[in-house]
C-alpha cells in the first residue's frame, strides 16, 4: 500500500470490450447519477478551457525565456516510464552512480508555472481536488488540453519541471543531500512498463544500463522498506512498477522532510492512522484461517505489517485478494493534514506527503506552490479537509460504478484495461 500508486494499468493485447448502444446509455446514466450524488464536476467551465488553451500558446518562447532562471538539465539523460495507455507524463527520472552514493533525480511537471492561485484553472482544480478514474472514463482535475501538452514530459521536447535531486547513501540508503529546484529538462525517451522490462533484460539497449542501475536502487529501497515495517500489499509487482513506486516514494519523502525539518512550514501532509491492536488481531486471525495461507510464527509477535507481508509473499495467488481485503477492512482512511505528526502507518514513515502527481492531485499542486513560493495558503486546513473528502467521494463513486458494471455483466478490470466499443446488437451477440 504505497499511497502513491502508479496510474491506471496498461492495456492488454485483446481488443476493446464491446457493448450495445442501450448498455452505453445505461452506463452514461449511471455516471450522471454518481456525478450528481458526489458533486463530481465532469465538464470544465468555458473560462477554464479558454485559460488552458491560452497557456499552450508560445510554449517554446516561454521555455526559452525561463532557462536563465532555472537549472538547465537538458543534457542529463532522462526518461519517463508509464502504462501504455497513459495520456500525460508528469514524472521523469535520471540516475548516476557516484563513489559512495546514488544520485537520483525525479523531475515533476511544473504545473504551478501554468496554474497559479490567480487563475480560474486553480479555482477549478481546488474544487475538483483530484482526478477521478472510472473504468474507461476519466474526470480530470486539470483541463486535458493543458495536462496532455505543456505539462506532459513528452520525449525530445524541452519542458519546465520541478526537480527533486537526491544524493542517497550507498550503504544506508538515507539522504546525504536533497536539492529541490525549478529546471528545464528534455526527456530522451518515453518507456512503457513492458519496454522498461525489455531494457532490464538487455542492458545493451538504449537506457538499458540506466534502468538496470535505477532498478538496483529501487529494489534495495523496496526491501529496506519491508524490513523497516512498511506494508506491501502488492508483493508481486513487476520491476517497472517497483522502479516508479520507489522513486516517487523517495521523492515525496525528500520534499516533505525538507518542508518539515528544514523549513518548519505547514503543508499538505499525508497522515495514516493505525488500526487498534484488536483490529489488527482480527485481521491476522482472518488471514491465518485462509486455505493455504500461513503467517510465520516469528512474524506473529513482531510488527503486524511484517506479518501481513510474510503471509502475502508465501500465499497462493488465489488468496492475495482475500488477504488484502482483510487488511483494508481494518485500516483507517489516510487523510491530508496541515502537520505530519502521527505519520503514515502503512508506509511506516514518520513524515510523508505528496509531490509527484500535480496533474491529478490537488495536494501535490499545493505542495509545489509551497515549496517554490514559500507561501502557505491561509485556508490550508480547509483545503486538506476538502481534498480528503473529495478523494473519498471519488473512490466511492469508482466502487459503485464498478459494481454497476458487474451487474450489467461487464468485467471492470477488462473495461479499465481494454476500453469500450459500442456496436450494434447483432455484432455484440457474436463477440460475447
Amino acid at each position: 500500500m504505497s499511497d502513491d500508486e502508479p496510474k491506471q494499468g496498461s492495456a492488454e493485447d485483446q481488443g476493446p470490450v464491446t457493448i450495445t448502444e442501450a448498455l452505453a446509455d445505461r452506463l452514461a446514466d449511471k455516471r450522471e447519477e454518481l456525478f450528481e450524488e458526489f458533486e463530481i464536476r465532469d465538464e470544465f467551465p468555458p473560462e477554464v478551457l479558454r485559460e488552458a488553451e491560452a497557456r499552450t500558446e508560445g510554449v517554446y518562447d516561454e521555455i526559452e525565456a525561463e532557462i536563465d532562471e532555472r537549472k538547465d538539465l537538458r543534457e542529463l539523460t532522462t526518461w519517463t516510464t508509464d502504462p501504455i495507455d497513459a495520456q500525460d507524463f508528469d514524472d521523469a527520472i535520471s540516475i548516476e552512480r557516484e563513489e559512495d552514493a546514488y544520485r537520483l533525480w525525479v523531475h515533476i511537471a511544473d504545473v504551478t508555472h501554468y496554474v497559479t492561485p490567480d487563475t480560474a484553472m486553480w479555482d477549478e482544480a481546488v474544487e475538483r481536488a483530484n482526478t477521478v478514474y472510472l473504468p474507461d472514463y476519466t474526470i480530470h482535475m486539470l483541463p486535458p488540453i493543458l495536462a496532455e501538452t505543456v505539462c506532459s514530459l513528452v520525449p525530445n521536447e524541452d519542458r519546465l519541471a520541478h526537480t527533486v535531486e537526491m544524493e542517497i547513501d550507498d550503504e544506508t540508503l538515507s539522504f546525504e543531500d536533497i536539492d529541490i529546484y525549478k529546471s528545464v529538462i528534455n526527456s530522451n525517451e518515453r518507456l512503457t512498463y513492458s519496454e522498461c522490462e525489455e531494457r532490464l533484460e538487455d542492458s545493451s539497449l538504449p537506457l538499458g544500463e540506466e534502468n538496470e542501475l535505477v532498478f538496483e536502487l529501487a529494489d534495495r529501497m523496496h526491501e529496506q522498506r519491508k524490513e523497516d515495517g512498511s506494508l506491501v500489499l502488492n508483493p508481486r509487482r513487476d520491476r517497472a512498477h517497483t522502479i516508479i513506486e520507489e522513486c516517487m516514494l523517495k521523492a515525496n519523502k525528500a520534499v516533505t522532510h525538507t518542508l518539515m525539518w528544514d523549513r518548519g512550514v505547514e503543508a499538505m501532509y499525508r497522515v495514516h492512522p493505525q488500526p487498534t491492536p484488536d483490529q489488527w488481531s482480527d485481521a491476522l486471525q482472518e488471514i491465518q484461517e485462509l486455505d493455504g495461507v500461513s503467517i510465520p510464527g516469528d512474524a506473529w509477535g513482531d510488527d503486524p505489517r511484517k506479518a501481513v507481508n510474510a503471509a502475502l509473499e508465501e500465499s497462493p495467488e488465489r488468496q492475495l485478494n482475500k488477504i488484502q481485503r482483510a487488511v483494508l477492512h481494518v485500516m483507517p482512511r489516510a487523510k491530508y493534514m496541515n502537520d505530519p505528526f502521527g505519520g503514515h502507518h502503512a508506509l511506516n514513515f514518520d513524515i510523508y506527503g505528496h509531490f509527484t502527481s500535480p496533474i491529478r492531485r490537488l495536494s501535490d499542486t499545493i505542495n509545489h506552490w509551497i515549496v517554490h513560493e514559500n507561501d502557505v495558503p491561509e485556508n490550508l486546513l480547509e483545503l486538506c479537509d476538502h481534498a480528503s473528502d473529495k478523494q473519498k467521494d471519488g473512490e466511492t463513486a469508482e466502487r459503485l460504478y464498478k459494481q454497476f458494471l458487474q451487474e450489467e455483466g461487464l468485467d471492470p478490470h477488462a473495461v479499465n484495461n481494454r476500453g469500450l466499443e459500442v456496436v450494434d446488437e447483432e455484432t455484440a451477440k457474436h463477440t460475447v
